[in-house]
């Protein structure tokens, strides 16, 4: 039987907060409850955000948790060749495309298709599903940016993608936060249309979260992907992914989120919840356990 293997998969661009630190011990407590093995990742891949001192004070930050760095943590801006790899695979595959509009371009779009009463379809997220270059562009303007050197994203084609898969593809949502960890949970059926053609990689960023994930997931063996409930949705994607690239399919586990007094979700940019403010203020580790339920 494989042993259980849990990461923690922080981005160093801005302080943990509050809610990291929930995700980051649960994921130690499972780890260790299933006597398996549990890491720390460095999501690193926007080099302009993600700076020296952000990844350092995130380090302090994980061991003032006691979260264990036994090992060197890795990175996913050493992982380009991987990720690459995996693009040119769906692209061999016919399912992938560039899409030229801009954010606001979509964004004129939308709000002009809209404002006759019309609602136009949105993802999980509440972002606009992407309407393709022809619905803002003609052919030509389409050609003359594909000839020039104008921005795009890659975008996966998800109708031909799930053309190409298992009309019931599930995920297992495995025991979380009040279950037992050896629960087996129950099988959820994927709906990865409802996110439309994701972006995979763009012209200055050889790719996305949803990409990276799955990849980097595979590449390190892990098995049991504990996060929090606003992942929960994406993990529809991420199972399309992992069917097309033929990678091996983990358990899901999505937490609570630690919400702040309007009861939304916590941001790095919102430093009364930053670990580094409440540790310079006197938290003590007891008060943080009580502060995030645990």
């Amino acid at each position: 039987m494989t042993k259980p293997c849990f990461r923690f998969a922080p981005s160093p661009n801005g302080h943990l907060h509050i809610g990291h630190a929930l995700s980051a011990l649960l994921n130690v407590r499972a780890a260790v409850a299933l006597s398996g093995r549990f890491f720390v990742r460095v999501e690193d891949i926007d080099q302009t955000r993600c700076t020296p001192q952000l990844e350092q004070d995130m380090f302090e930050d994980l061991a003032w948790l006691g979260v264990p760095l036994d090992e060197p943590s890795p990175r996913q801006s050493e992982a380009f060749p991987f990720y690459r790899a995996a693009l040119e695979k769906l692209q061999d595959l016919g399912l992938v495309y560039s899409a030229f509009l801009t954010r606001s371009e979509i964004k004129t779009f939308v709000t002009e298709y809209e404002a006759d009463g019309n609602t136009w379809p949105r993802d999980p997220d509440g972002a606009p599903l992407y309407p393709g270059d022809l619905a803002v562009l003609s052919e030509e303007d389409v050609q003359i940016r594909a000839d020039s050197d104008a921005s795009f994203a890659l975008r996966l084609d998800m109708k031909k993608a799930l053309a190409r898969i298992s009309s019931d593809l599930c995920w297992q949502e495995a025991g979380a936060e009040g279950k037992s960890l050896f629960d087996p949970g129950n099988r959820v059926p994927v709906e990865a249309d409802r996110w439309g053609d994701v972006i995979l990689a763009r012209k200055d960023t050889p790719t996305s979260y949803h990409l990276s994930v799955v990849v980097d997931d595979a590449r390190q063996g892990v098995t049991d992907i504990l996060r929090g409930q606003d992942l929960y949705h994406a993990t529809s994607v991420h199972r399309v992914l992992q069917e097309l690239l033929g990678l091996p399919e983990p358990r899901y586990r999505h937490h609570r989120l630690v919400l702040d007094a309007d009861g939304r979700k916590l941001s790095k940019s919102n430093q009364d919840t930053s670990l580094s403010a409440l540790r310079a203020d006197g938290l003590s580790h007891a008060d943080l356990r009580r502060r995030i339920g645990l």
